[in-house]
Protein backbone atom coordinates (compact mmCIF):
# COMPACT_ATOMS: atom_id res chain seq x y z
CA UNK A 1 0.00 0.00 0.00
CA UNK A 2 1.49 3.49 -0.95
CA UNK A 3 -0.24 5.15 1.53
CA UNK A 4 0.88 4.93 5.57
CA UNK A 5 -0.48 5.92 8.55
CA UNK A 6 1.65 5.64 12.14
CA UNK A 7 -0.93 4.84 15.31
CA UNK A 8 0.23 5.06 18.57
CA UNK A 9 -1.49 3.40 21.47
CA UNK A 10 -0.95 5.90 24.38
CA UNK A 11 -2.57 3.52 27.46
CA UNK A 12 -0.71 0.41 29.00
CA UNK A 13 -2.96 -2.03 28.19
CA UNK A 14 -2.29 -3.56 24.80
CA UNK A 15 -6.10 -4.96 24.32
CA UNK A 16 -7.87 -2.58 26.12
CA UNK A 17 -10.27 0.07 25.60
CA UNK A 18 -8.43 2.26 23.45
CA UNK A 19 -7.00 -0.49 21.13
CA UNK A 20 -10.08 -1.41 20.73
CA UNK A 21 -10.73 1.98 18.97
CA UNK A 22 -7.63 1.91 17.31
CA UNK A 23 -8.12 -1.49 15.64
CA UNK A 24 -11.43 -0.51 14.12
CA UNK A 25 -9.38 2.58 12.76
CA UNK A 26 -6.67 -0.11 10.97
CA UNK A 27 -9.46 -2.05 10.13
CA UNK A 28 -11.18 0.55 7.44
CA UNK A 29 -8.14 2.15 6.68
CA UNK A 30 -6.27 -0.98 4.92
CA UNK A 31 -9.80 -0.95 3.14
CA UNK A 32 -9.11 2.42 1.79
CA UNK A 33 -5.95 1.08 0.51
CA UNK A 34 -3.85 2.90 3.75
CA UNK A 35 -1.28 0.87 5.31
CA UNK A 36 -0.98 0.75 8.63
CA UNK A 37 1.78 0.41 11.86
CA UNK A 38 0.69 0.29 15.40
CA UNK A 39 3.55 1.10 17.63
CA UNK A 40 2.30 0.21 21.97
CA UNK A 41 3.61 3.57 23.45
CA UNK A 42 2.06 3.30 27.39
CA UNK A 43 3.25 0.47 29.24
CA UNK A 44 6.86 1.33 28.09
CA UNK A 45 9.12 3.49 30.52
CA UNK A 46 8.40 6.90 29.08
CA UNK A 47 10.54 9.60 29.67
CA UNK A 48 9.69 13.25 29.81
CA UNK A 49 11.94 15.99 27.52
CA UNK A 50 14.62 16.95 29.66
CA UNK A 51 15.37 20.25 27.24
CA UNK A 52 18.90 18.99 27.03
CA UNK A 53 19.02 19.82 23.28
CA UNK A 54 20.56 16.93 21.89
CA UNK A 55 17.72 16.56 19.70
CA UNK A 56 18.42 19.67 17.50
CA UNK A 57 22.48 18.54 17.09
CA UNK A 58 22.37 15.27 16.20
CA UNK A 59 18.29 15.07 14.80
CA UNK A 60 17.15 12.57 17.18
CA UNK A 61 15.94 12.17 21.03
CA UNK A 62 18.84 11.66 23.22
CA UNK A 63 16.56 8.41 24.79
CA UNK A 64 16.92 6.00 22.55
CA UNK A 65 13.35 4.50 22.64
CA UNK A 66 9.88 3.97 21.08
CA UNK A 67 10.49 7.77 20.20
CA UNK A 68 13.48 7.34 17.78
CA UNK A 69 11.63 4.31 16.49
CA UNK A 70 8.29 6.33 15.74
CA UNK A 71 10.45 8.96 14.61
CA UNK A 72 11.68 7.04 11.30
CA UNK A 73 8.19 6.12 10.96
CA UNK A 74 6.40 9.22 10.94
CA UNK A 75 9.00 10.90 8.66
CA UNK A 76 8.27 7.86 5.81
CA UNK A 77 4.06 8.39 7.15
CA UNK A 78 0.84 10.16 5.53
CA UNK A 79 -0.49 10.34 9.15
CA UNK A 80 -0.27 9.68 12.63
CA UNK A 81 -2.94 8.68 15.02
CA UNK A 82 -2.53 9.30 19.36
CA UNK A 83 -4.70 7.15 20.82
CA UNK A 84 -5.44 7.40 24.86
CA UNK A 85 -6.98 6.83 27.73
CA UNK A 86 -8.19 9.93 29.63
CA UNK A 87 -6.93 10.11 32.79
CA UNK A 88 -7.76 12.87 35.25
CA UNK A 89 -9.64 14.82 32.30
CA UNK A 90 -6.55 14.47 30.27
CA UNK A 91 -4.16 12.05 28.13
CA UNK A 92 -2.44 10.07 30.54
CA UNK A 93 1.16 10.83 31.54
CA UNK A 94 2.86 8.45 28.97
CA UNK A 95 1.15 9.28 26.07
CA UNK A 96 1.91 13.41 26.42
CA UNK A 97 5.63 12.63 27.50
CA UNK A 98 5.76 10.51 24.10
CA UNK A 99 4.34 13.14 21.60
CA UNK A 100 6.53 16.11 23.26
CA UNK A 101 9.64 14.06 22.39
CA UNK A 102 7.79 12.82 19.44
CA UNK A 103 7.59 16.37 18.01
CA UNK A 104 10.41 17.77 19.63
CA UNK A 105 13.22 16.09 18.79
CA UNK A 106 12.02 15.35 14.68
CA UNK A 107 14.14 17.97 12.29
CA UNK A 108 11.64 16.62 9.09
CA UNK A 109 8.75 18.90 8.51
CA UNK A 110 5.49 17.39 8.99
CA UNK A 111 3.67 19.68 6.48
CA UNK A 112 0.44 18.55 5.33
CA UNK A 113 0.64 14.82 7.36
CA UNK A 114 -2.58 14.15 8.38
CA UNK A 115 -3.01 13.83 11.93
CA UNK A 116 -6.06 12.44 13.95
CA UNK A 117 -6.57 11.74 18.22
CA UNK A 118 -8.45 9.27 19.41
CA UNK A 119 -9.81 8.69 23.16
CA UNK A 120 -11.42 6.54 25.68
CA UNK A 121 -12.57 6.70 28.91
CA UNK A 122 -15.74 5.67 31.40
CA UNK A 123 -17.84 8.54 31.17
CA UNK A 124 -16.26 11.71 31.20
CA UNK A 125 -12.95 13.80 30.28
CA UNK A 126 -12.79 13.02 26.73
CA UNK A 127 -13.37 16.36 25.19
CA UNK A 128 -10.90 17.87 27.12
CA UNK A 129 -8.35 14.93 26.41
CA UNK A 130 -8.92 15.32 22.46
CA UNK A 131 -7.91 18.92 22.89
CA UNK A 132 -4.91 18.60 23.89
CA UNK A 133 -3.88 16.07 21.32
CA UNK A 134 -5.29 18.24 18.43
CA UNK A 135 -2.61 21.06 19.82
CA UNK A 136 0.16 18.85 18.66
CA UNK A 137 -1.19 19.02 14.86
CA UNK A 138 -1.90 22.42 14.67
CA UNK A 139 1.10 23.99 15.80
CA UNK A 140 2.70 21.89 13.40
CA UNK A 141 1.04 22.60 10.09
CA UNK A 142 -0.82 19.50 10.42
CA UNK A 143 -4.08 19.67 9.22
CA UNK A 144 -6.70 17.53 11.58
CA UNK A 145 -8.86 14.39 10.59
CA UNK A 146 -12.58 14.88 11.62
CA UNK A 147 -15.39 12.70 11.94
CA UNK A 148 -19.27 12.60 12.62
CA UNK A 149 -19.01 13.27 16.74
CA UNK A 150 -15.46 13.68 18.83
CA UNK A 151 -13.32 10.86 17.93
CA UNK A 152 -13.97 9.33 21.31
CA UNK A 153 -15.36 6.05 22.83
CA UNK A 154 -16.90 4.98 26.05
CA UNK A 155 -15.91 1.69 28.49
CA UNK A 156 -14.40 0.50 31.27
CA UNK A 157 -12.84 -2.83 29.25
CA UNK A 158 -12.86 -3.52 25.14
CA UNK A 159 -15.85 -5.64 25.74
CA UNK A 160 -17.72 -2.20 26.74
CA UNK A 161 -16.30 -0.17 23.82
CA UNK A 162 -17.98 -3.33 21.88
CA UNK A 163 -21.66 -1.73 22.61
CA UNK A 164 -20.74 1.64 22.10
CA UNK A 165 -22.06 1.39 18.64
CA UNK A 166 -21.63 5.12 17.57
CA UNK A 167 -17.96 5.21 18.96
CA UNK A 168 -17.29 2.24 16.88
CA UNK A 169 -19.23 4.32 13.87
CA UNK A 170 -17.02 7.08 14.57
CA UNK A 171 -13.97 5.52 14.13
CA UNK A 172 -14.61 3.95 10.79
CA UNK A 173 -15.70 7.51 9.43
CA UNK A 174 -12.57 9.18 11.13
CA UNK A 175 -10.36 6.32 9.16
CA UNK A 176 -12.42 7.04 5.89
CA UNK A 177 -11.88 10.81 6.30
CA UNK A 178 -8.32 10.46 7.10
CA UNK A 179 -7.46 8.01 4.01
CA UNK A 180 -9.42 10.40 1.71
CA UNK A 181 -7.58 13.47 2.62
CA UNK A 182 -4.21 11.71 2.32
CA UNK A 183 -5.38 10.44 -1.07
CA UNK A 184 -6.23 14.50 -1.63
CA UNK A 185 -3.44 16.43 -0.63
CA UNK A 186 -0.95 13.74 -2.45
CA UNK A 187 -2.87 14.70 -5.60
CA UNK A 188 -2.79 18.15 -5.22
CA UNK A 189 0.72 17.61 -4.18
CA UNK A 190 1.75 16.06 -7.53
CA UNK A 191 -0.55 18.60 -9.65
CA UNK A 192 0.49 21.76 -7.47
CA UNK A 193 2.83 21.35 -5.00
CA UNK A 194 2.13 21.71 -1.08
CA UNK A 195 1.46 25.88 -0.22
CA UNK A 196 4.68 27.99 0.83
CA UNK A 197 5.38 27.83 4.63
CA UNK A 198 6.89 30.80 6.54
CA UNK A 199 9.76 30.26 8.95
CA UNK A 200 11.65 33.78 9.16
CA UNK A 201 9.70 35.74 12.05
CA UNK A 202 10.61 34.25 16.02
CA UNK A 203 8.39 36.14 18.60
CA UNK A 204 10.78 36.70 21.32
CA UNK A 205 11.57 39.67 23.39
CA UNK A 206 14.77 38.77 25.28
CA UNK A 207 15.82 42.87 25.54
CA UNK A 208 12.42 43.70 27.30
CA UNK A 209 11.07 45.83 24.92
Amino acid sequence: MAYKVLLLNGSPHAKGCTARALEEMIRTLNEEGVGTTLLQIGNGDVRGCISCGYCHKNGRCVFDDKVNEAARLLEEADGLVIGSPVYYGSPNGAALAFMDRLFYSTPFSKHMKIGAAVVSCRRGGNTASFDVLNKYFTISGMPVASSTYWNQVHGFSAADVEKDLEGLQTMRNLARNMAFLIKAIAAAKDAQGLPAQEHDCFTSFPDGK
